[in-house]
């Protein structure tokens, strides 16, 4: 379903300080539903280039803070930068048992770190800021996908890892946005911006197709008979690997695309209410007044 974008002012995004450090001391190894192989690597790949994924988000955007004279814009890239802080810490506390647990998301995090340097060093900030709104755009679809897709979520497996997940994709679609309407204010192009989701989109699925691979071989429980073989049919049937997913990440593509095209608003306020709402099902988790 697509629609005009929704007005800046009605986008809020809320900074939560939120912890789940204390819930996931008792992650088992296997934390995906029915100690699934590959989507416990694969969960803990993705977690592994967040924290400093959303660091070099939060720079980008930054960057440009100052040049921006919309009030509203103003409000959310503050509100951005809050959302995206919390992630990286979380996401970094997750990490940290994964490490303990044997998966190499520690590496990760340090060669996704040292390559986002690189990168920076590199290359002039409008083509870090094209980097982030396209990449957002990947977070923003998959935070989608798990909100909509009750089959998605359960991939999960564990609770608390299911939650960290869907926390983060509630606020990846409060501020799908925010990073977009940045790299508008700042003049990039749309050439830019369309070359670059086209570069993004390769680089990101064969380097994470890499970490996922890696990540296994490195698991005993991968050369058990038979398991590795049971769990590729599992997944290869798999929401995060669909077509229709694809064809998602490649509307970005589109001449005149714009986040809000397709209207998420009624989905948000859905998991606000289950998440945070009165009788919300993380506000244990909250440590301190949303701001």
């Amino acid at each position: 379903m697509t629609s005009s974008p929704a007005p800046a002012s009605t986008r809020k995004v809320p900074t939560r300080r939120i912890s789940f450090e204390e819930s996931l001391r008792g992650l088992p190894k296997h934390f995906a539903a029915d100690g699934d192989l590959i989507g416990s690597h694969v969960a803990a790949s993705l977690s592994a280039v967040f924290p400093d994924g959303e660091d070099f988000f939060v720079r980008s955007v930054r960057y440009y803070r100052d040049q921006i004279d919309e009030p509203e814009l103003k409000r959310q890239v503050a509100g951005f930068i809050g959302q995206e802080a919390m992630h990286g810490r979380e996401h970094r506390v997750f990490n940290d048992r994964l490490d303990q647990l044997g998966y190499p998301a520690k590496r990760i995090e340090r060669f996704t770190k040292k390559g986002l340097q690189i990168r920076e060093r590199l290359l002039p900030p409008i083509s870090n800021l094209a980097a982030t709104a396209a990449l957002e755009h990947f977070t923003a679809t998959l935070a989608e996908l798990l909100l909509t897709s009750e089959e998605t979520r359960e991939l999960f497996g564990h609770e608390e890892v299911r939650n960290l997940f869907l926390w983060h994709a509630l606020e990846e679609s409060e501020h799908k946005a925010v990073a977009f309407d940045v790299y508008k204010a700042a003049g990039g192009s749309e050439r830019m911006r369309i070359i670059t989701m086209k570069v993004m989109r390769v680089s990101f699925l064969v380097g994470m197709t890499i970490q996922v691979v890696g990540s296994l071989l490195g698991d005993r429980a991968t050369y058990r008979r038979g398991n590795l073989r049971k769990s590729w049919r599992t997944f290869r049937r798999s929401p995060l690997i669909s077509r229709d997913l694809l064809d998602r990440l490649r509307d970005y593509d589109r001449p005149g695309f714009h986040p809000d095209d397709h209207d998420t608003n009624d989905l948000v306020q859905q998991w606000r209410e289950e998440l945070f709402g009165d009788h919300g099902s993380l506000n244990d988790k909250l440590v301190g007044a949303v701001a």
